[in-house]
């Protein structure tokens, strides 16, 4: 070995003697006692069963689904705010009130109203249809005063305008 060498060596060894001081030392035995102390926990827990089954998810890819599973639901459980969990509720309460009126109320009488409502309105649409097969087959009216007094003087027209003034004021009073 040449001097050169040697005296690289000395001065190798003098830093480390420099580097090691009592806290350098302190603070690796307390890692390594650390390190020691968690592959004892890993050990005892029972960890090493679980690898296989870690290994497996990692390889099938899913445990980068499980993540990211993990991420939505944080992400939704954040969007949870106080007030939409507010109107969440509320939303279920109004929704469970519908449903307990429609079961007092009897399947049978649910039932026969939605009867008489498409009854009310096929006649509704029959006489909507009728009407404009009747109005497409008379001529065109002849128009004037004397056309609207005819009109006018018919007892069937009265009694159809009575109609539809009562049930425009029925309405009025009901939409209001």
């Amino acid at each position: 070995m040449d001097p050169s060498e040697a005296l690289e060596i000395e001065n190798v060894i003098g830093a480390a003697r420099d580097a090691l001081t009592d806290e350098m030392v302190g603070r690796v035995t307390a890692t390594a006692a650390e390190g020691m102390d968690l592959l004892d926990q890993v050990n005892r827990s029972g960890v090493g069963r679980a690898l296989p089954a870690l290994a497996q998810l990692v390889e099938n890819g899913d445990l980068d689904r499980l993540v990211a599973l993990a991420r939505t639901f944080g992400a939704a459980q954040d969007a949870l705010t106080d007030e939409m969990v507010g109107r969440l509720v509320e939303t279920m309460s109004e929704s469970m009130s519908i449903v307990d009126r429609l079961n007092r109320a009897g399947p049978e009488r649910l039932v026969a109203g939605l009867e008489r409502l498409a009854g009310l309105l096929e006649g509704t649409i029959g006489a909507l249809d009728a009407a404009k097969r009747e109005v497409a087959a008379q001529p065109a009216a002849a128009g004037g005063l004397g056309g609207l007094w005819q009109l006018l003087r018919d007892p069937e027209s009265q009694q159809s305008l009575r109609f539809l003034l009562a049930f425009a004021k029925e309405f009025r009073k009901r939409s209001v």
